[in-house]
Protein backbone atom coordinates (compact mmCIF):
# COMPACT_ATOMS: atom_id res chain seq x y z
CA UNK A 1 0.00 0.00 0.00
CA UNK A 2 1.25 3.60 -0.84
CA UNK A 3 3.12 5.56 1.52
CA UNK A 4 2.59 9.69 1.75
CA UNK A 5 6.16 10.60 2.05
CA UNK A 6 7.23 12.27 5.49
CA UNK A 7 8.23 15.30 3.76
CA UNK A 8 5.25 16.53 2.34
CA UNK A 9 1.66 14.77 1.65
CA UNK A 10 0.62 14.01 -1.95
CA UNK A 11 -2.51 14.42 -3.44
CA UNK A 12 -4.73 11.22 -2.27
CA UNK A 13 -4.15 7.57 -3.04
CA UNK A 14 -6.98 6.24 -2.90
CA UNK A 15 -10.73 6.88 -3.44
CA UNK A 16 -12.45 6.90 -0.26
CA UNK A 17 -10.76 6.44 3.71
CA UNK A 18 -9.72 3.44 5.18
CA UNK A 19 -10.83 3.47 8.94
CA UNK A 20 -9.50 -0.47 10.08
CA UNK A 21 -7.55 -2.89 8.94
CA UNK A 22 -10.39 -5.28 7.49
CA UNK A 23 -9.71 -8.45 9.61
CA UNK A 24 -9.38 -8.18 13.32
CA UNK A 25 -5.44 -8.98 13.86
CA UNK A 26 -4.15 -9.46 17.80
CA UNK A 27 -3.87 -6.98 20.44
CA UNK A 28 0.09 -5.67 20.97
CA UNK A 29 1.48 -6.18 23.79
CA UNK A 30 4.59 -4.27 23.95
CA UNK A 31 5.90 -0.75 22.24
CA UNK A 32 7.41 -1.18 18.85
CA UNK A 33 9.25 2.08 19.13
CA UNK A 34 11.15 1.88 22.84
CA UNK A 35 9.37 4.70 25.30
CA UNK A 36 12.17 5.56 27.71
CA UNK A 37 11.42 7.62 31.00
CA UNK A 38 10.99 11.67 30.51
CA UNK A 39 11.04 11.97 34.58
CA UNK A 40 14.67 14.15 33.57
CA UNK A 41 13.12 15.70 30.96
CA UNK A 42 9.73 16.92 32.80
CA UNK A 43 12.09 17.82 36.26
CA UNK A 44 13.96 20.26 33.47
CA UNK A 45 10.85 21.87 32.04
CA UNK A 46 8.49 21.57 35.06
CA UNK A 47 8.47 25.21 35.14
CA UNK A 48 7.72 25.79 31.32
CA UNK A 49 4.82 23.26 31.38
CA UNK A 50 2.63 25.88 33.02
CA UNK A 51 4.28 29.18 30.88
CA UNK A 52 4.53 27.91 27.38
CA UNK A 53 1.65 28.31 25.06
CA UNK A 54 1.54 27.86 21.57
CA UNK A 55 0.54 29.20 18.10
CA UNK A 56 -1.36 27.53 15.55
CA UNK A 57 -2.95 28.06 12.30
CA UNK A 58 -6.58 29.34 11.14
CA UNK A 59 -8.64 26.50 10.21
CA UNK A 60 -8.82 25.78 5.98
CA UNK A 61 -12.87 26.04 6.74
CA UNK A 62 -14.51 29.46 7.40
CA UNK A 63 -15.84 29.84 10.70
CA UNK A 64 -19.29 29.18 10.15
CA UNK A 65 -18.11 26.44 7.72
CA UNK A 66 -19.25 23.48 8.98
CA UNK A 67 -17.61 19.83 8.58
CA UNK A 68 -20.02 16.94 7.45
CA UNK A 69 -19.73 13.21 9.15
CA UNK A 70 -20.58 12.46 5.28
CA UNK A 71 -17.30 14.15 3.88
CA UNK A 72 -15.23 12.13 6.30
CA UNK A 73 -17.04 8.95 5.17
CA UNK A 74 -15.88 9.30 1.27
CA UNK A 75 -18.13 8.15 -1.09
CA UNK A 76 -20.78 6.08 1.06
CA UNK A 77 -21.28 9.50 3.30
CA UNK A 78 -24.60 10.31 1.76
CA UNK A 79 -25.79 6.98 1.68
CA UNK A 80 -24.71 6.16 5.63
CA UNK A 81 -26.43 9.72 6.33
CA UNK A 82 -29.34 8.67 4.75
CA UNK A 83 -29.63 5.28 6.91
CA UNK A 84 -29.03 7.47 10.02
CA UNK A 85 -31.89 9.32 9.37
CA UNK A 86 -34.29 6.22 9.36
CA UNK A 87 -32.76 4.96 12.28
CA UNK A 88 -34.02 7.75 13.85
CA UNK A 89 -30.76 8.35 15.67
CA UNK A 90 -26.85 8.25 16.28
CA UNK A 91 -24.32 6.40 18.72
CA UNK A 92 -20.77 7.59 18.90
CA UNK A 93 -17.98 7.04 20.93
CA UNK A 94 -16.17 10.19 23.17
CA UNK A 95 -13.42 9.94 25.35
CA UNK A 96 -9.77 11.26 26.11
CA UNK A 97 -6.30 10.84 27.44
CA UNK A 98 -5.81 7.48 25.97
CA UNK A 99 -2.30 7.68 25.20
CA UNK A 100 -0.08 5.12 27.29
CA UNK A 101 3.42 6.74 28.56
CA UNK A 102 5.19 3.08 29.18
CA UNK A 103 4.32 -0.34 28.48
CA UNK A 104 3.30 -0.59 32.09
CA UNK A 105 0.07 1.67 31.11
CA UNK A 106 -0.01 0.10 28.07
CA UNK A 107 -2.94 -2.83 29.22
CA UNK A 108 -5.20 -0.01 30.20
CA UNK A 109 -5.03 1.72 26.89
CA UNK A 110 -5.70 -1.78 25.20
CA UNK A 111 -8.53 -2.93 26.92
CA UNK A 112 -10.43 0.73 26.27
CA UNK A 113 -9.53 0.62 22.45
CA UNK A 114 -10.81 -3.05 22.38
CA UNK A 115 -13.92 -2.57 24.34
CA UNK A 116 -14.79 0.52 21.99
CA UNK A 117 -13.85 -1.18 18.84
CA UNK A 118 -15.98 -4.42 20.06
CA UNK A 119 -18.96 -2.13 20.68
CA UNK A 120 -18.96 -1.14 16.93
CA UNK A 121 -18.76 -4.87 15.68
CA UNK A 122 -21.72 -6.60 18.09
CA UNK A 123 -24.00 -3.61 18.24
CA UNK A 124 -26.83 -4.02 15.81
CA UNK A 125 -27.28 -1.85 13.03
CA UNK A 126 -28.99 1.09 14.03
CA UNK A 127 -27.61 1.26 17.68
CA UNK A 128 -23.48 1.25 16.27
CA UNK A 129 -21.23 3.69 16.97
CA UNK A 130 -20.29 5.88 13.66
CA UNK A 131 -17.47 7.61 15.29
CA UNK A 132 -15.02 7.73 17.81
CA UNK A 133 -14.24 11.39 18.82
CA UNK A 134 -11.14 11.85 21.15
CA UNK A 135 -10.88 14.49 23.40
CA UNK A 136 -7.21 15.09 23.54
CA UNK A 137 -3.74 14.04 24.74
CA UNK A 138 -3.41 11.22 22.48
CA UNK A 139 0.44 10.51 22.86
CA UNK A 140 2.67 10.98 25.25
CA UNK A 141 4.91 12.59 26.45
CA UNK A 142 4.97 15.04 24.15
CA UNK A 143 2.97 13.75 20.67
CA UNK A 144 5.93 13.17 19.78
CA UNK A 145 5.60 11.61 15.77
CA UNK A 146 7.77 8.27 16.65
CA UNK A 147 4.72 7.01 19.35
CA UNK A 148 2.11 7.85 17.00
CA UNK A 149 2.63 3.48 15.85
CA UNK A 150 2.26 2.57 19.71
CA UNK A 151 -0.54 4.80 21.44
CA UNK A 152 -2.82 5.51 18.34
CA UNK A 153 -2.78 3.53 15.36
CA UNK A 154 -1.56 -0.39 16.87
CA UNK A 155 -4.28 0.44 19.84
CA UNK A 156 -6.90 1.37 17.34
CA UNK A 157 -6.23 -0.51 14.06
CA UNK A 158 -9.25 -2.21 14.21
CA UNK A 159 -11.65 0.83 14.81
CA UNK A 160 -14.16 0.35 11.77
CA UNK A 161 -15.20 3.78 11.90
CA UNK A 162 -13.75 7.61 11.65
CA UNK A 163 -11.81 8.65 14.51
CA UNK A 164 -11.92 12.30 14.95
CA UNK A 165 -9.99 14.72 17.71
CA UNK A 166 -9.09 17.50 19.20
CA UNK A 167 -5.15 18.30 20.01
CA UNK A 168 -4.26 18.17 24.10
CA UNK A 169 -1.62 19.62 25.82
CA UNK A 170 0.49 16.77 25.43
CA UNK A 171 -0.52 16.71 21.62
CA UNK A 172 1.01 20.34 21.28
CA UNK A 173 3.33 21.28 24.04
CA UNK A 174 7.00 21.98 22.64
CA UNK A 175 10.17 20.59 23.93
CA UNK A 176 12.52 23.15 23.57
CA UNK A 177 15.32 22.34 20.67
CA UNK A 178 12.41 20.39 18.93
CA UNK A 179 12.73 21.62 15.29
CA UNK A 180 10.04 23.15 13.79
CA UNK A 181 9.01 20.28 11.20
CA UNK A 182 8.83 18.00 14.23
CA UNK A 183 6.70 19.90 16.65
CA UNK A 184 3.92 18.39 17.90
CA UNK A 185 1.04 20.28 16.47
CA UNK A 186 2.74 19.24 12.92
CA UNK A 187 2.26 15.93 13.68
CA UNK A 188 -1.53 15.97 15.02
CA UNK A 189 -2.58 17.96 11.53
CA UNK A 190 -0.35 16.11 9.51
CA UNK A 191 -2.35 12.85 11.39
CA UNK A 192 -5.52 14.41 11.54
CA UNK A 193 -6.08 17.27 9.59
CA UNK A 194 -4.81 16.28 6.39
CA UNK A 195 -5.88 17.71 3.08
CA UNK A 196 -6.66 14.09 1.47
CA UNK A 197 -7.22 10.71 3.11
CA UNK A 198 -3.77 9.65 2.89
CA UNK A 199 -1.27 7.22 5.48
CA UNK A 200 1.18 8.95 6.78
CA UNK A 201 4.12 8.01 7.98
CA UNK A 202 3.36 7.55 11.44
CA UNK A 203 0.93 4.68 10.62
CA UNK A 204 3.42 2.37 9.63
CA UNK A 205 2.44 -0.48 8.00
CA UNK A 206 -1.15 -0.17 9.04
CA UNK A 207 -4.09 0.82 6.47
CA UNK A 208 -5.85 3.84 8.48
CA UNK A 209 -5.63 6.61 6.52
CA UNK A 210 -5.33 10.25 7.85
CA UNK A 211 -8.50 12.41 8.87
CA UNK A 212 -9.63 15.52 6.71
CA UNK A 213 -10.58 18.06 9.41
CA UNK A 214 -10.18 21.25 8.80
CA UNK A 215 -8.33 22.56 11.55
CA UNK A 216 -7.06 21.58 15.40
CA UNK A 217 -10.82 23.49 15.79
CA UNK A 218 -13.54 22.57 13.98
CA UNK A 219 -17.47 22.18 14.15
CA UNK A 220 -18.44 18.17 13.22
CA UNK A 221 -21.75 18.02 11.48
CA UNK A 222 -23.84 14.75 11.64
CA UNK A 223 -27.30 13.75 12.11
CA UNK A 224 -29.42 14.64 15.01
CA UNK A 225 -26.26 16.26 16.83
CA UNK A 226 -23.09 19.02 16.22
CA UNK A 227 -19.84 19.01 17.80
CA UNK A 228 -17.85 21.62 17.87
CA UNK A 229 -14.25 21.05 19.28
CA UNK A 230 -12.18 23.89 20.92
CA UNK A 231 -8.07 23.77 20.90
CA UNK A 232 -7.25 24.62 24.34
CA UNK A 233 -3.74 24.97 24.44
CA UNK A 234 -0.37 23.54 25.66
CA UNK A 235 -0.32 24.41 29.15
CA UNK A 236 -0.77 21.91 32.07
CA UNK A 237 -3.44 24.36 33.48
CA UNK A 238 -5.47 26.24 32.38
CA UNK A 239 -7.01 25.62 29.30
CA UNK A 240 -6.80 28.48 27.00
CA UNK A 241 -8.65 28.89 24.07
CA UNK A 242 -7.69 32.62 22.77
CA UNK A 243 -4.97 35.57 23.83
CA UNK A 244 -7.35 36.16 26.82
CA UNK A 245 -7.01 40.24 25.61
CA UNK A 246 -2.70 39.94 25.22
CA UNK A 247 -2.01 37.97 28.16
CA UNK A 248 -0.92 34.96 25.78
CA UNK A 249 0.13 36.82 22.37
CA UNK A 250 1.31 32.94 20.47
CA UNK A 251 -2.35 32.16 20.61
CA UNK A 252 -4.67 34.02 18.23
CA UNK A 253 -8.17 34.69 18.75
CA UNK A 254 -9.61 32.95 15.91
CA UNK A 255 -11.49 30.34 17.87
CA UNK A 256 -13.61 33.11 19.54
CA UNK A 257 -14.91 34.29 16.30
CA UNK A 258 -15.64 30.73 15.41
CA UNK A 259 -17.26 30.16 18.48
CA UNK A 260 -19.77 32.89 17.65
CA UNK A 261 -19.94 32.27 13.80
CA UNK A 262 -20.83 28.66 14.70
CA UNK A 263 -23.28 29.41 17.50
CA UNK A 264 -24.95 32.16 15.38
CA UNK A 265 -25.46 29.78 12.43
CA UNK A 266 -27.13 27.34 15.25
CA UNK A 267 -29.27 30.24 16.24
CA UNK A 268 -30.47 31.59 12.53
CA UNK A 269 -30.96 28.38 11.27
CA UNK A 270 -33.06 27.12 14.17
CA UNK A 271 -31.14 23.84 14.96
CA UNK A 272 -33.13 21.04 16.36
CA UNK A 273 -29.96 18.70 17.30
CA UNK A 274 -28.09 18.14 20.57
CA UNK A 275 -25.22 20.57 20.27
CA UNK A 276 -21.78 19.38 22.32
CA UNK A 277 -18.99 21.64 22.61
CA UNK A 278 -15.92 20.32 23.53
CA UNK A 279 -11.98 21.04 24.71
CA UNK A 280 -9.09 18.86 25.83
CA UNK A 281 -9.27 21.08 29.47
CA UNK A 282 -12.64 20.72 31.89
CA UNK A 283 -14.11 23.96 32.46
CA UNK A 284 -14.73 22.54 36.14
CA UNK A 285 -12.68 19.52 37.90
CA UNK A 286 -13.35 18.87 41.36
CA UNK A 287 -11.66 20.13 44.20
CA UNK A 288 -12.50 20.07 48.05
CA UNK A 289 -13.57 23.73 49.20
CA UNK A 290 -10.32 25.83 50.18
CA UNK A 291 -9.88 24.58 54.18
CA UNK A 292 -11.63 21.13 53.34
CA UNK A 293 -9.82 17.93 53.47
CA UNK A 294 -7.13 16.78 50.99
CA UNK A 295 -6.22 18.54 47.64
CA UNK A 296 -7.37 18.79 44.40
CA UNK A 297 -6.90 16.13 41.93
CA UNK A 298 -3.61 16.34 39.07
CA UNK A 299 -6.12 19.08 36.88
CA UNK A 300 -8.11 21.98 38.14
CA UNK A 301 -10.83 23.84 36.58
CA UNK A 302 -10.20 26.46 33.85
CA UNK A 303 -12.26 29.43 34.51
CA UNK A 304 -10.91 32.01 32.70
CA UNK A 305 -11.91 29.61 29.27
CA UNK A 306 -15.05 29.24 30.60
CA UNK A 307 -15.69 32.82 30.52
CA UNK A 308 -15.38 33.68 27.82
CA UNK A 309 -17.30 30.40 26.20
CA UNK A 310 -20.12 31.32 28.56
CA UNK A 311 -19.86 35.24 27.40
CA UNK A 312 -20.35 34.21 23.40
CA UNK A 313 -23.21 31.90 24.18
CA UNK A 314 -24.65 34.86 25.62
CA UNK A 315 -24.01 36.96 23.30
CA UNK A 316 -25.80 34.83 20.90
CA UNK A 317 -28.25 33.33 22.29
CA UNK A 318 -26.99 29.73 22.43
CA UNK A 319 -25.79 27.68 24.91
CA UNK A 320 -24.99 23.64 24.47
CA UNK A 321 -26.54 20.94 25.72
CA UNK A 322 -23.54 19.48 27.27
CA UNK A 323 -19.42 20.37 28.05
CA UNK A 324 -17.31 16.86 27.30
CA UNK A 325 -13.76 17.24 28.22
CA UNK A 326 -10.93 15.22 29.23
CA UNK A 327 -7.34 16.30 31.07
CA UNK A 328 -8.14 15.14 34.26
CA UNK A 329 -7.99 11.34 34.34
CA UNK A 330 -10.78 10.14 35.70
CA UNK A 331 -14.63 10.45 34.85
CA UNK A 332 -16.41 13.52 36.79
CA UNK A 333 -19.77 14.78 35.86
CA UNK A 334 -21.37 18.09 37.11
CA UNK A 335 -24.71 19.83 36.36
CA UNK A 336 -24.55 23.60 36.19
CA UNK A 337 -27.74 25.01 36.46
CA UNK A 338 -28.50 28.52 34.43
CA UNK A 339 -31.44 31.09 33.43
CA UNK A 340 -30.42 31.61 30.23
CA UNK A 341 -32.77 33.17 27.24
CA UNK A 342 -36.07 32.32 27.24
CA UNK A 343 -35.86 30.17 30.85
CA UNK A 344 -34.02 28.10 33.22
CA UNK A 345 -31.79 25.03 32.19
CA UNK A 346 -29.60 22.57 33.14
CA UNK A 347 -26.60 21.22 31.57
CA UNK A 348 -24.61 18.36 31.74
CA UNK A 349 -19.87 19.19 32.25
CA UNK A 350 -18.74 15.71 32.11
CA UNK A 351 -14.41 14.96 32.69
CA UNK A 352 -14.27 11.94 30.80
CA UNK A 353 -10.37 11.30 30.66
CA UNK A 354 -9.93 8.02 31.63
CA UNK A 355 -8.97 6.17 28.28
CA UNK A 356 -5.62 4.65 29.03
CA UNK A 357 -3.03 7.04 30.00
CA UNK A 358 -4.07 6.21 33.52
CA UNK A 359 -6.67 6.74 36.57
CA UNK A 360 -5.94 9.58 38.97
CA UNK A 361 -7.64 10.21 42.49
CA UNK A 362 -10.60 12.46 42.69
CA UNK A 363 -8.35 14.29 45.54
CA UNK A 364 -5.64 14.08 47.13
CA UNK A 365 -3.54 13.58 50.82
CA UNK A 366 -2.59 17.16 51.54
CA UNK A 367 -0.69 18.55 54.86
CA UNK A 368 -1.66 15.41 56.46
CA UNK A 369 -5.42 15.27 55.73
CA UNK A 370 -6.40 11.73 53.64
CA UNK A 371 -8.07 12.62 50.27
CA UNK A 372 -12.04 12.75 51.32
CA UNK A 373 -14.28 12.19 47.53
CA UNK A 374 -17.66 14.08 47.48
CA UNK A 375 -20.79 12.53 48.11
CA UNK A 376 -22.94 12.17 44.68
CA UNK A 377 -24.78 15.62 44.46
CA UNK A 378 -22.48 17.40 46.50
CA UNK A 379 -23.20 21.17 45.83
CA UNK A 380 -19.66 22.63 44.55
CA UNK A 381 -20.85 25.84 43.26
CA UNK A 382 -17.60 27.34 44.56
CA UNK A 383 -16.01 26.18 41.81
CA UNK A 384 -17.79 28.78 39.64
CA UNK A 385 -17.03 31.89 41.52
CA UNK A 386 -17.69 34.36 38.46
CA UNK A 387 -19.76 33.11 35.78
CA UNK A 388 -20.58 34.81 32.68
CA UNK A 389 -24.10 33.73 32.48
CA UNK A 390 -27.18 33.41 35.10
CA UNK A 391 -25.82 30.19 36.91
CA UNK A 392 -27.42 29.65 40.36
CA UNK A 393 -26.06 25.99 41.22
CA UNK A 394 -23.37 23.65 40.23
CA UNK A 395 -23.44 20.05 41.59
CA UNK A 396 -21.21 17.45 41.09
CA UNK A 397 -23.31 14.13 40.14
CA UNK A 398 -20.84 11.27 39.86
CA UNK A 399 -17.45 10.52 39.34
CA UNK A 400 -15.59 7.35 38.92
CA UNK A 401 -11.97 7.92 39.50
CA UNK A 402 -10.68 4.07 39.76
CA UNK A 403 -11.73 2.36 36.28
CA UNK A 404 -10.61 3.10 32.66
CA UNK A 405 -13.65 4.31 30.70
CA UNK A 406 -15.37 5.81 27.49
CA UNK A 407 -18.65 7.62 26.87
CA UNK A 408 -21.32 6.07 24.62
CA UNK A 409 -22.94 8.59 23.31
CA UNK A 410 -26.82 8.34 21.69
CA UNK A 411 -28.32 11.45 20.32
CA UNK A 412 -31.79 11.57 18.47
CA UNK A 413 -34.52 14.50 17.49
CA UNK A 414 -35.75 14.62 21.39
CA UNK A 415 -32.81 13.87 23.42
CA UNK A 416 -29.00 13.04 24.20
CA UNK A 417 -28.11 10.58 26.26
CA UNK A 418 -24.18 10.55 27.49
CA UNK A 419 -23.57 6.82 29.34
CA UNK A 420 -20.08 6.07 30.95
CA UNK A 421 -18.78 2.67 30.22
CA UNK A 422 -15.59 1.66 32.88
CA UNK A 423 -13.61 -0.72 31.20
CA UNK A 424 -12.36 -3.75 34.03
CA UNK A 425 -10.33 -6.92 33.58
CA UNK A 426 -13.36 -8.89 32.72
CA UNK A 427 -13.89 -10.58 28.99
CA UNK A 428 -17.49 -8.87 28.76
CA UNK A 429 -18.13 -5.07 27.86
CA UNK A 430 -19.20 -3.64 31.71
CA UNK A 431 -22.41 -1.78 31.79
CA UNK A 432 -22.95 1.70 32.07
CA UNK A 433 -21.63 3.29 35.39
CA UNK A 434 -23.38 6.66 35.27
CA UNK A 435 -26.02 7.61 32.41
CA UNK A 436 -27.08 10.93 32.44
CA UNK A 437 -30.26 11.90 29.56
CA UNK A 438 -30.77 15.63 28.31
CA UNK A 439 -33.94 16.62 27.08
CA UNK A 440 -33.60 18.89 24.15
CA UNK A 441 -36.40 20.77 23.93
CA UNK A 442 -36.50 21.92 27.35
CA UNK A 443 -32.67 21.98 27.44
CA UNK A 444 -32.66 20.16 30.68
CA UNK A 445 -31.32 17.21 32.58
CA UNK A 446 -34.26 14.26 32.42
CA UNK A 447 -34.67 12.75 35.75
CA UNK A 448 -34.19 9.23 35.64
CA UNK A 449 -30.89 8.64 34.23
CA UNK A 450 -29.68 6.59 37.43
CA UNK A 451 -26.25 5.82 37.76
CA UNK A 452 -25.22 2.17 38.33
CA UNK A 453 -24.75 1.62 41.82
CA UNK A 454 -20.78 0.96 42.27
CA UNK A 455 -19.16 -2.39 43.75
CA UNK A 456 -16.63 -1.99 46.77
CA UNK A 457 -13.54 -0.03 46.68
CA UNK A 458 -10.85 -1.81 44.60
CA UNK A 459 -7.84 -1.00 42.24
CA UNK A 460 -7.74 0.73 39.09
CA UNK A 461 -9.50 -1.60 36.16
CA UNK A 462 -11.86 -3.48 38.65
CA UNK A 463 -15.20 -4.42 37.21
CA UNK A 464 -18.10 -2.44 38.71
CA UNK A 465 -21.47 -3.80 39.69
CA UNK A 466 -23.58 -3.95 36.67
CA UNK A 467 -26.71 -2.16 36.42
CA UNK A 468 -29.42 -2.08 34.06
CA UNK A 469 -29.03 -1.19 30.11
CA UNK A 470 -31.73 0.95 28.06
CA UNK A 471 -33.38 -1.71 25.59
CA UNK A 472 -31.88 -1.99 21.73
CA UNK A 473 -34.58 -0.45 19.60
CA UNK A 474 -35.63 -2.71 16.48
CA UNK A 475 -32.50 -3.51 13.87
CA UNK A 476 -32.79 -1.64 10.77
CA UNK A 477 -30.76 -1.49 8.01
CA UNK A 478 -26.86 -1.44 8.21
CA UNK A 479 -25.43 2.48 9.03
CA UNK A 480 -21.66 0.98 8.21
CA UNK A 481 -19.88 0.63 5.21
Amino acid sequence: MPRAPRSSLPQPLFDEPVFAQGRPTPDPTRFKVPHPSDAALYRRIQALLYEDVVGFPRSRAAPDELYRLATALGPHGPEVDADLRAFGRIVFHMVGDIGASTEGKYPGEIRVSDRITQDCRLAPPDDRPQFLFLLGDLVYDFGEARYYYDQFYDPYRNYPAPIFAIPGNHDSFIVPGTPPSETPLVTFQRNFCAPEPVVTPEAGSLHRTAMTQPGVYFALDAPFVRILGLFSNALEDPGVISSQGGEWKAIPDVQLEFLSAQLTRLRDERFEGAVLLATHHPPFAYAPPVGGPGGGGTHASSPAMLAQIDRICAETGVYPHAFLAGHAHNYQRFTRSIDFAKGPITVPFIVCGGGGHDVDPLVQARDGHAGVEPANGTDVSYLDPDPQVAAHGLVIEHHDDRTYGYLRVTADPRTLVLAFHPVGTGAMPAEPFDRVVVDLASHSVRPGGAPTPRSSPGRAGATPRRGDRPARPTRGRSGQR
